[in-house]
C-alpha cells in the first residue's frame, strides 16, 4: 500500500520543505492521513475467517515493515506513540482491507490453521501461549517481525521457540520465492551494474523504483539517499562505519537481515527503514533526520536535531529529489 497517494502534490510541497527545514510538528502535511487512527472493527465486522481473494502474504509483509522501528507500548494502538503486539498485527491486516480481533487469544482463532513452521508461509500468524499471549507475523526463514515488548520496538526476530498456534489468514504466492528470506524481498543484484565507478545511481535505477514502488515511498527518494550518502559508491565505508551504497550501520543492517555491501539488498534494507520511520512521523524531513541521526535524537528533540550534519543532510536529499538528480 501507498505511504503517498499523491505524488504529484509531493513534489510540488519540496521547495516549501527546503525553504523551511525547521523542525515540523511530529504528524504534519501530505502523510497524516496514513497515521491517521483508524476506528476499531465492529464484532459484527470480525470474522472467524476472514479473507481477500486480492491480498497475499507478499502484501501483508511489505506493509509490516513499514512499522520497523515503531516503540513497543504495551496496550497502545497508534504507531505515533507505540504498538502491541497484537495492535501490530491487527494494523497491517487492517492496512491491506482485512479485520481482525484486538487481542491476540482471539487473532489465534482466525483463518485457517498451519500445522507447523515448516509448512508455514510469508503472512502467516505465529501466536505463542494457550491461550495466546504474544503474536507476531511471520517473514520466512524461521523469522518473524514483532513488536516484542516494553523498550523495544517493531523488528525482525528469529522464532526461537516454536509457535503454539499459527494461522493462515489470506493464502497466495510468497515474494519471496527463489529469494533467501534472511534478506526479505531484497532483489538481484545481477546485472544491474554494481560498477563502483557509477556515480550517477542509473545502474540501481530499477532497484531503486521497484523498491520505492514496494514499500509506496516518495518516487526518486532511495536514489536521492543513496548520492548523498555515498554518491553511489556499494563499497564506500564512513569515518563513523556506514557501509555501501545506502550507508547502513552494521548493526542497523543486521537488524533488517541484509548484506549493506550487496546494492540489491542495501537499497530494500534502506526502503524498508525510511518507511517505517515515515510511518511513524509522518514527515519526510523527519524520516530522513532519522535515517541520518535516529529515531531517538528525532524524539529527544521533538524535531530535527540541532545537528548541523543531520540539518545538512536533510536539505540536501530534499534538494536532490527536487533537481531530480
Amino acid at each position: 500500500m501507498s505511504i503517498v497517494n499523491d505524488v504529484q502534490t509531493r513534489v510540488a510541497a519540496i521547495t516549501e520543505l527546503l525553504a523551511a527545514v525547521s523542525p515540523p510538528p511530529a504528524v504534519s502535511g501530505e502523510f497524516s492521513s496514513v497515521l491517521a487512527a483508524v476506528a476499531a472493527p465492529s464484532a459484527s465486522d470480525m470474522s472467524t475467517q476472514p479473507s481477500s481473494s486480492s491480498v497475499t502474504g507478499a502484501d501483508i509483509v511489505a506493509d509490516a515493515f513499514r512499522y520497523l522501528g515503531v516503540p513497543y507500548r504495551y496496550g497502545g494502538t497508534d504507531p505515533r506513540t507505540g504498538l502491541d503486539c497484537s495492535a501490530l498485527v491487527q494494523r497491517v491486516y487492517q492496512d491491506v482491507g482485512i479485520a481482525l480481533p484486538r487481542s491476540s487469544q482471539q487473532q489465534a482463532t482466525v483463518g485457517v490453521a498451519v500445522p507447523s513452521l515448516a509448512q508455514a508461509q510469508p503472512g502467516d500468524l505465529v501466536c505463542f501461549g494457550d491461550p495466546a499471549t504474544h503474536i507476531g507475523i511471520y517473514v520466512g526463514n524461521g523469522k518473524m517481525i514483532v513488536a516484542p515488548h516494553t523498550g523495544t520496538v517493531v523488528q525482525v526476530q528469529d522464532i526461537t521457540v516454536p509457535p503454539t498456534t499459527i494461522r493462515r489468514v489470506v493464502a497466495g504466492a510468497s515474494l519471496f520465492s527463489g529469494v533467501p528470506v534472511d534478506r526479505p524481498v531484497a532483489l538481484s543484484a545481477t546485472g544491474a551494474g554494481s560498477s563502483s565507478s557509477d556515480t550517477s545511481g542509473g545502474a540501481y535505477a530499477a532497484l531503486f523504483d521497484a523498491a520505492e514502488r514496494r514499500y509506496g515511498l516518495p518516487t526518486g527518494l532511495l536514489a536521492a539517499v543513496a548520492k548523498v550518502e555515498s554518491k553511489f559508491q556499494p563499497d564506500a565505508v564512513s569515518p563513523a562505519g556506514a557501509v555501501g551504497l545506502m550507508q547502513l550501520m552494521p548493526g542497523t543492517a543486521a537488524a533488517l537481515g541484509v548484506d549493506p555491501r550487496d546494492p540489491a539488498q542495501a537499497i530494500d534494507g534502506a526502503a524498508r527503514l525510511l518507511a517505517g520511520e515515515l510511518a511513524k512521523y509522518g514527515s519526510l524531513p523527519l524520516a530522513l533526520a532519522a535515517y541520518n541521526a535516529g529515531g531517538p535524537a528525532v524524539d529527544r528533540y521533538n524535531g530535527i536535531p540541532p545537528y548541523p550534519e543531520t540539518q545538512q543532510y536533510v536539505q540536501k536529499v530534499l534538494a536532490t529529489m527536487s533537481e531530480g538528480l
